[in-house]
């Protein structure tokens, strides 16, 4: 059987899927194919499918230069998913029969999906390293590396970030409430390192001090901000996975957590405020 992947390198153009998005906090989408059309998901991702739709599970992402049966190829594209901390494998989701059917794929933390087509945006986007939900066939799913040091260091999500290319559809999860930033020519931004989710590549990613010492020590944001300056477009999530997480296990442990979580008064907070 052919390669789901190989139709989408030869014309160099992706399926125009059809697609709706369910739910508030916890949302899935579903993704409607027309025959011979595919969808790819993170392993894991599925909700579920009609009968029609078969499943294949692909070593890498499929979208490497070298062929989807080049051995290279297939190492190469599996090395970018080891990378970014994702699965080795990927899952390809073909519409074999007639009519139209549907695939539908879940977020597995609270927060939004958000659907961009690539072709709107340059055909690249850069985003948090898991933030990879679906997409339509023809995406190449890749990674970004961070050139400037400080930044790798310090800037919420390493060196390496996810980078997504092609012309079509893309589903990438977010957590909590997701806005959307246009920025001009020289306009500067300034968000939380954690809470920067996508970004464009226009768009200059550095970094910008929190603050004096009074602010860094006591401010609960940490060292620096991630500074963004245009042109291009942001994407900011208000609740970062980290920090969820963050706060489930501080809560495990006995120990609730205040406005002062990040301070070195967060201790004896937990003690005024009752949680100690």
């Amino acid at each position: 059987m052919p390669s789901p992947w190989q139709h989408s390198r030869s014309t160099g153009s992706a399926d125009d899927i059809d697609f709706e998005i369910k739910g508030q906090e916890l949302q899935f989408v579903e993704i409607e194919l027309d025959p011979g059309e595919s969808a790819v998901a993170e392993a894991g991702a599925m909700v579920w499918k009609d009968a029609s739709v078969d499943m294949t599970t692909v070593f890498g992402d499929g979208s490497s230069g070298g062929g989807d049966d080049s051995f290279m190829g297939k190492m190469l594209g599996a090395g970018k998913r080891l990378i970014t901390g994702e699965s080795l494998f990927t899952t390809v989701f073909t519409h074999q029969g007639g009519g139209k059917a549907r695939v539908a794929f879940a977020a597995p933390t609270p927060g939004a999906i958000l659907p961009i087509k690539l072709s709107d945006v340059g055909g690249t986007l850069i985003c948090q390293k898991d933030a990879f939900l679906a997409a339509a066939r023809g995406v190449s799913i890749g990674i970004q590396f961070q050139r400037k040091v400080m930044t790798g260091l310090f800037g919420g999500e390493g060196f390496i970030m996810q980078k997504l290319e092609g012309g079509g559809w893309v589903f990438v999860q977010m957590g909590g409430t997701v806005v959307e930033r246009e920025l001009a020519p020289g306009q500067e931004l300034h968000v939380d390192t954690g809470c920067l989710a996508a970004y464009t590549p226009s768009v200059d990613f550095d970094l910008v001090t929190a603050g004096g010492v009074k602010s860094v020590i006591f401010g609960g944001e940490g060292l620096f901000f991630a500074k963004l300056r245009g042109p291009g477009k942001v994407w900011i999530q208000s609740l970062p996975f980290s920090r969820l997480a963050g706060r489930i296990a501080a809560a495990g442990m006995g120990r609730g957590q205040n406005r002062g979580e990040g301070s070195v008064l967060g201790g004896i907070g937990d003690i005024i405020g009752g949680n100690r």
